[in-house]
C-alpha cells in the first residue's frame, strides 16, 4: 500500500512533515482516512523533525521558542540543555510511529499541478496523484538575505542562520550580526560567549516590548497576520509581528551594553562595515526603544563599548572611523569586521507551487478567512504560511487544513454521485 506513485488517486496528499504536516495528518487520519490508502504526508528530509533537525547543536531546548504540543500527545519536559535539533526530532519521530502515520521520505517535491481531475504532485521518485493537497513545508529552506551596496566587495565571510552551526567557528573575529529577532539577540549572546565580538546591526530601533507572551497575545498576533493575508499581502516577518520580549534571558546583556543595536547598514567596504547610528565621530549609539532605560545599568562586558544611558556616548567603538561622505552633522561610521550573520528571517517556502497562479503581485496569496484555503485553487490548503508560522499556529493550522480537505473530499464525492 506505499506505493503512492502508481496512479491511484489519494484523497489528500501533505506536503512536510514539520509541525503543521505531522498535525494535518494526524486529524485526517483521526477521521477516517486510511493511511497509504487514502493519505500520505511527503517529507524532503531523511528523518524526522523537520526543520529542528537542522538547527545548530548550542540552540538548546530551554532556548528555542516555545515548542507547542503536537495533537494527542503532550511533550514531555526533556532536559533544558539538551540540544533542540535532539528533543524536537526524538519527539516526532515518536510521534510518527505512536499514530502509524503514513510519512515517506526522502521525497523532494520539485511541483504541483492541477486539472480537473485533481493535483498531480511532481516528486523526485515520481508522481502522486491527490484529490487535495496540504502544503505544510514552513520557511526553513528559504532563507532571507537582503542586499545592501558594495556586498559583493566585502571579502570577509557571509552565512545565513539557516547555515550556522557554531559560535565557536568565530573565536576572535569580529561578526556583523544583523537581524531584529530573537535570532540575532541570541546570536550576539552566543558569539560573545565563545570570545567573538559581535556588533549588532538592526534595520530599525530594536523592537523590545515587556507585553506578556500568553495566549492571548499569541492570538491577536495571529489574527494582525491573518488580516494580511486575506488581503493577499505577505505576511511580516516573525519580529515585525511579535517584537522582542524584555525577559530574564536578555535584560542583564542589555544593561552591560552587550545588546544594544549600533544602527542600520548603509553600505559594505572591502573589509568593514558603514552603519548609520552613533555620532559623526564613532562614539555613543542610537535609541534602543524599551530597552533605552536599561542600557548602562551594569558594569560594561569586556570588549563591549562602554556608553552611558544618557548621553549614549563615551568610547567608540574599535577601528571606528567617520564617514562624512558629503553631508553635515553625519552619523556615518565605518567598523571593521571579519563576518557577517545574517540573522535576517525566512520567507514561505513554496517554490513547488510557484505553476499554479496563486500569487499576487503584491508577492502574497489571498487566504480564506480561515487561514488556511487558497481562495483562487479550491482544494489547496497552506498549514504554517501567515498567522500559523509558529509552532502554535502551525497546530491549530493543520487541523484546520485538514477539517477543510475534508469537507473538499465529501463535496468532491457528492457531486460525483
Amino acid at each position: 500500500m506505499r506505493d503512492v506513485f502508481d496512479g491511484r488517486m489519494l484523497r489528500v496528499a501533505v506536503i512536510g512533515a514539520g509541525q503543521a504536516g505531522l498535525s494535518a495528518a494526524y486529524y485526517l487520519a483521526a477521521r477516517g482516512l486510511e493511511p497509504w490508502r487514502d493519505l500520505v504526508v511527503l517529507d524532503a528530509n531523511d528523518g524526522p523533525g523537520g526543520a529542528w533537525r537542522h538547527r545548530w547543536d548550542s540552540l538548546t531546548f530551554d532556548r528555542a521558542h516555545a515548542i507547542h504540543p503536537l495533537p494527542g500527545a503532550p511533550l514531555e519536559t526533556p532536559d533544558p540543555q539538551e540540544p533542540a535539533n535532539r528533543v524536537v526530532p526524538r519527539y516526532y519521530g515518536d510521534y510518527e510511529r505512536r499514530f502509524a502515520l503514513p510519512v515517506l521520505r526522502p521525497v523532494t517535491v520539485t511541483a504541483v499541478t492541477h486539472d480537473d481531475g485533481g493535483f498531480t504532485v511532481h516528486t523526485d521518485r515520481g508522481p502522486v496523484a491527490a484529490a487535495s493537497v496540504i502544503s505544510a513545508t514552513g520557511s526553513w529552506d528559504s532563507p532571507y538575505l537582503p542586499h545592501y551596496p558594495g556586498i559583493e566587495r566585502f571579502t570577509g565571510r557571509q552565512l545565513h542562520t539557516h547555515d550556522y552551526r557554531s559560535a565557536e567557528e568565530f573565536r576572535g573575529q569580529r561578526v556583523l550580526v544583523v537581524g531584529g529577532g530573537t535570532s540575532a539577540a541570541q546570536a550576539v549572546q552566543e558569539l560573545h560567549t565563545h570570545g567573538a565580538e559581535p556588533v549588532w546591526s538592526t534595520r530599525r530601533t530594536p523592537q523590545w516590548t515587556r507585553r506578556v507572551f500568553d495566549e492571548d497575545w499569541g492570538l491577536n498576533v495571529e489574527r494582525s497576520v491573518s488580516a494580511r493575508t486575506r488581503q493577499g499581502l505577505p505576511p511580516l516577518s516573525v519580529s515585525a509581528a511579535t517584537g522582542l520580549p524584555l525577559t530574564d534571558v536578555y535584560l542583564p546583556d542589555i544593561a552591560s551594553r552587550l545588546l544594544v543595536s549600533r544602527g542600520p547598514i548603509v553600505r559594505f567596504t572591502e573589509h568593514g562595515v558603514v552603519l548609520d547610528g552613533p555620532g559623526p565621530d564613532g562614539f555613543g549609539r542610537p535609541d534602543q526603544g524599551e530597552a533605552e532605560a536599561l542600557v548602562g545599568a551594569a558594569p560594561a562586558l569586556p570588549g563591549v563599548p562602554t556608553t552611558g544611558p544618557s548621553s549614549r556616548s563615551a568610547v567608540p567603538e574599535r577601528g571606528a572611523q567617520r564617514r562624512d561622505e558629503g553631508r553635515s552633522g553625519t552619523s556615518l561610521w565605518e567598523t571593521p569586521i571579519d563576518a557577517v550573520l545574517w540573522a535576517t528571517g525566512f520567507r514561505a517556502h513554496l517554490p513547488h507551487l510557484r505553476g499554479l497562479g496563486i500569487r499576487e503581485r503584491s508577492g502574497g496569496i489571498i487566504m480564506a478567512d480561515d487561514g488556511v484555503t487558497v481562495v483562487k485553487l479550491p482544494g489547496l490548503y497552506l498549514a504554517g504560511y501567515g498567522s500559523s508560522a509558529s509552532t502554535l499556529g502551525a497546530t491549530r493550522a493543520g487541523r484546520k487544513a485538514a477539517m477543510a480537505a475534508l469537507r473538499f473530499a465529501r463535496e468532491r464525492d457528492e457531486a460525483a454521485a
